[in-house]
Formats: structure tokens, C-alpha cells, sequence
């Protein structure tokens, strides 16, 4: 579809009128708005019309308001002035009975307010030019109609295209001179498209969002059906206009802003609330219900093992299925995020399991999630920003936030992820997969880490500071040495026999089989926390 045949919805312009009249009308005055929408051709001898006119009107006069008072420089060019307050789109002056020739300040009038003028000669009756305007509506009324069936066909078929809201966007573009943005619940862009001359030839040229943030928190914040709208110093930007994107129960889903330099015409607006309409299904099947995740249940279900033994065809399909789910690409990276109350004590949510999944639903742009007995787990092509991670957290839950990974290691990920689960639940903070450090200390966590050592170390802790410090170091450097007595002697400066009976009574005083491999383990692992136990008052003998 080329870029012109956004022209095909406006109503009959002023450059189609003129061309289809006869050839002895003459333009003597082209004031460039040969695309403005007429509305109608009307005849008028007032010396001030305007009251009795609607804006995009043409009128004719055979230049009665011009006779006696009205012919003076001054009184033609306070007519034309009007007219043009008026919004009149163009003035065509009849000649005879009154006039041989459009008078020089009339053409003059209209040359500075930027009126068209046409010079209408007697042989060519206003009635026929009221004629032939109302053939041309009545024909471009029946085009604008098939070209309406064209665009909701061309719709439509974005709405089953692999990536609609980008194919409703750029099939809306390329029907109305407009630039729009989607925009998610999150406030961020989903999708850009931009008509050529409203902001540039591509959507990146269009309004930048930060310029549309008051607008949108207005459509974000309301309710009921409404329409906000502004104006923007930008190209293309002179009318800007939102739609909020609304759930069955009046829930903000999102909103689409557009932009133009002109109003829209009935049938281009026709188009505007269909895109509307579809988008609010869209957002709506995103959030609550949609055939790709239960396509995506059913070949797992039925074939386990098509992930690992599957033909690169069944591997695809359950891409774009996933894809599909998580609103995101094939290719796209993907992250498993578990959810833990913060306050496990806390009842669960009054508003039931579903309110509560299509919360997380909303929140992480995915429809697979899952209710579990910890709270929740999803799949989410999303990166959990920092944003997104406070307003979670705000709610009064902790997250685990998976590292990125493709399909197939979805399973490994999950588990990860769950082996990171009880230390959130330990330590009431979130954490990100991608910032822990692999390995049992790591995992372990410092609040677990440091309630072992003070559990584990309890009677060495609980001595004078400077035997608890001399006891800890002689421990440390042992078991850093593999219980080797000469090379702990060696890093200790201390003879190998006195190494051997402080060990012995270490064992003693911690009632433990330090010949044990477990017990070295855990006492090796309760020292590397051991600065963030709270130092004890030695007791009393």
C-alpha cells in the first residue's frame, strides 16, 4: 500500500472540487490548501455570512456585498477577514449582474489572508457548481466506503500476523496521516509507526515518548472511555490525541497516542476507533486468555520429549508458541522469575487466585505464570528493570530474577532460580541470578552464612577475645592447609606438636570428629562468615 492512499479516506478536498469543475472557472488566487476537506458549496449576498457557515465551506457570491458601502478597500478586506475566522476553504465570485471583473482590493483581500479565490463566469450557474459538489461527495462517499472495507480487511490481517500490534500500527499509518505510539500499563513503548510527512518518513522519526509522559499518565490514571488531547511544537504534532486501552472491568491495559498536523476526517477517525477497538482485544487476550499457551500445554503434554528429541519443524512451532506467550520473538532471550511473599505469615490476597495471576500476568507481559505454594513462578521475555522490581516489591514480595536463557534451558533455569528461593525467604531481600557468586558461600547467602558460624562456633565464640582470635586462627589455617600438620605449622610459626594439641582441643570444645570430612566442611564454610557474628561476653567461670 504506498503512503497516498491515506488520501483515499479524507472527504472531497478542495483541489478535487476545482478540478472537476468546468474549465471556465479560474483560480485567481491559490492560497495552497488544495487538500482541505470541503464540507459544503454555499451561496450567500450577506454582507457577513459567517454566523449561517460551518468551517470548510465554499462560498459563492456574485458580488452584492461589494455594491456601494461594501466596495470600498477596507469593507472587502473585513470580509474576506471574516471568512477566513470562519474557516472558509475558498470564495468564488460570479461575475454579472454585478461585476465584469473580480474587483483588484477583493483579489487583494484575499491574497493577504490566504483565501482562495475563484472567478465564476455567468455562463456557469452556482446551482451547477452545487451540483456537481454533490455528485463528487456522493461518489467519494461510496469510494471512502470501499476503501473503509479495504482497511478493515488490511486489519484484520494484521491482527493475525505474527506481530500485530506492529502490523495495526503500520497498516494505520499508511491509511491516516498520522504518527502513534502504543504504549504498555508499564509506560513503556510496545509499538511505533509513522505516516510519511507526520514526524518523518520512518516510525523512529516520530515524537520522542518522554514528550507524550504527561499525556499518557493521564490516559493511565483515568477511567471510562475519554480521549486526551494536546498539542506538540513537533512536526506533525500540531493535534495530539490518546486512547486509553481498556479491560472488560474499565482496567487500564495501556493507551495509543496519535498525532497530526490537521483534524481527522469522519472516515479517518472511523479507522482510528477500529485500531482502538483491536488493540483493546489484543491487550486484553495478553493479559487474560489466548490460544498459544494452551497449544504450547498440549504438545508438552502429549510429547515430553519434544524439547530434547524433536525435529527442528516441532522445535519452531514451540518457539512461536512460547514466543507468542511471553509476547516476544522466536529468538528472544527468556527469564524465569519466582515470587515470594515477603511476610509469609500474611493471608493471601482477597481477590482470589485469578485477580492474583492476571496481576503477574500484566506486571511481566507473559501469560505463563504459575500459582505455587511459595507464590509464583513466570516465564517473562522481560529483564525486571529496576522499576519493575520496586513496584513487585512494593506489593510486598521478593523476587528471584532468572538469567536469561533460551527455550530448552528453561528446566535448568528454573532450577537455579530455586536454589536461590530459600535464601530470599532467609534474608527478605530479592536477587538477581546474574549477580551470585556460584558457589556455597555464594548461594548460601550472608544472614544464613552468619547464623551457621554463630550456631556451629558457639564455644569458641563465646571466650576472651584474645583466645577466641588465637583458637580461630589455628582452626582457619588448618583446615586451609588440608590438615596438614607441618604446613600449618608453617603458615603459623608455630611448632607442629603445638598446632596438633590446639586442634585436639578445638575438637574437644566443639564436641565434633574434626577427622571428619562433613565436619571440616561445615566448619571451613561457618568461617568464612565468622566476622558478622556479634562478639559474645565471655562467661563466668
Amino acid at each position: 500500500m504506498q503512503p497516498e492512499a491515506a488520501e483515499h479516506l479524507d472527504a472531497v478536498t478542495l483541489g478535487q472540487f476545482l478540478a472537476a469543475l468546468p474549465r471556465d472557472l479560474t483560480v485567481l488566487h491559490d492560497a495552497g490548501n488544495a487538500g482541505t476537506p470541503l464540507r459544503w458549496v454555499e451561496p450567500s449576498e450577506l454582507e457577513d455570512p459567517t454566523p449561517y457557515l460551518l468551517d470548510g465551506e465554499f462560498v459563492l457570491t456574485a458580488g452584492l456585498p461589494f455594491k456601494d458601502d461594501g466596495g470600498t478597500k477596507e469593507s472587502a478586506d473585513a470580509y474576506v477577514r471574516r471568512l477566513v475566522g470562519a474557516g472558509v476553504a475558498a470564495l468564488g465570485f460570479g461575475l454579472q449582474p454585478y461585476f465584469d471583473a473580480v474587483p483588484d482590493h477583493v483579489l487583494s483581500a484575499c491574497q493577504t489572508h490566504r483565501l482562495t479565490l475563484v472567478q465564476i463566469p455567468s455562463s456557469v450557474p452556482f446551482a451547477a457548481i452545487g451540483l456537481e459538489f454533490s455528485k463528487l461527495l456522493e461518489s467519494g462517499n461510496a469510494r471512502v466506503f470501499r476503501q473503509l472495507a479495504d482497511t478493515n480487511r488490511q486489519l484484520m490481517r494484521a491482527v493475525l500476523s505474527a506481530r500485530p500490534e506492529h502490523e495495526l500500527l503500520s497498516a494505520l499509518a499508511q491509511r491516516v496521516p498520522v504518527w502513534a505510539q502504543l504504549f504498555g500499563a508499564d509506560g513503556r513503548v510496545r509499538a511505533r509507526a509513522a505516516a510519511a510527512g507526520t514526524g518523518g518518513t520512518s516510525p523512529a522519526a516520530a515524537v520522542e515518548p518522554s514528550a507524550l509522559q504527561p499525556m499518557l499518565k493521564r490516559l493511565l490514571a483515568g477511567n471510562g472511555p475519554r480521549v486526551e488531547t494536546d498539542s506538540l511544537p513537533a512536526n506533525g504534532s500540531a493535534l495530539v490525541f490518546g486512547h486509553p486501552l481498556r479491560s472488560t472491568k474499565d482496567a487500564t491495559l495501556g493507551a495509543l497516542i496519535l498525532g497530526t498536523d490537521r483534524p481527522l476526517t469522519p472516515a479517518q477517525n472511523s479507522v482510528v476507533s477500529s485500531v482502538v477497538g483491536l488493540l483493546e482485544l489484543l491487550v486484553r487476550q495478553r493479559t487474560s486468555g489466548s490460544l498459544a499457551p494452551s497449544q504450547l500445554a498440549t504438545a508438552l503434554l502429549l510429547h515430553p520429549d519434544s524439547l530434547a528429541v524433536g525435529s527442528t519443524r516441532q522445535l519452531n512451532v514451540l518457539r512461536d508458541l512460547l514466543a507468542q506467550s511471553v509476547s516476544g520473538t522466536r529468538s528472544g532471550a527468556l527469564r524465569v522469575v519466582q515470587g515470594i511473599r515477603a511476610d509469609a505469615s500474611a493471608p493471601a490476597s482477597s481477590d482470589g487466585p485469578v485477580r492474583e495471576l492476571l496481576q503477574w500476568r500484566r506486571l511481566f507481559d507473559t501469560k505463563m505464570v504459575e500459582l505455587t505454594d511459595y507464590g509464583f513462578a513466570a516465564v517473562t521475555r522481560l529483564k525486571v528493570d529496576d522499576a519493575l522490581l520496586h513496584e513487585v516489591e512494593d506489593l510486598g514480595w521478593r523476587l528471584v530474577v532468572g538469567d536469561p536463557t533460551e527455550m530448552a534451558g528453561l528446566p535448568a533455569a528454573y532450577q537455579r532460580a530455586s536454589s536461590l528461593r530459600p535464601r530470599v525467604q532467609a534474608s527478605g531481600q530479592s536477587v538477581r541470578v546474574d549477580d551470585v557468586t556460584w558457589s556455597v558461600t555464594g548461594l548460601l547467602g550472608r544472614g544464613a552464612g552468619t547464623m551457621l558460624a554463630a550456631r556451629l562456633l558457639e564455644p569458641v565464640l563465646a571466650q576472651e577475645p584474645d583466645r577466641r582470635s588465637s583458637q580461630l586462627s589455628v582452626l582457619k589455617a588448618w583446615l586451609g592447609e588440608n590438615g596438614n600438620w607441618d604446613a600449618s605449622a608453617k603458615v603459623l610459626g608455630m611448632h607442629r606438636n603445638s598446632v596438633r594439641r590446639q586442634i585436639n582441643a578445638l575438637g574437644e570444645l566443639l564436641a565434633m570428629d574434626l577427622g571428619s570430612a562433613q565436619a571440616r566442611a561445615e566448619l571451613w564454610i561457618a568461617l568464612q562468615y565468622v566476622d558478622g557474628v556479634e562478639p559474645q561476653m565471655p562467661q563466668d567461670r
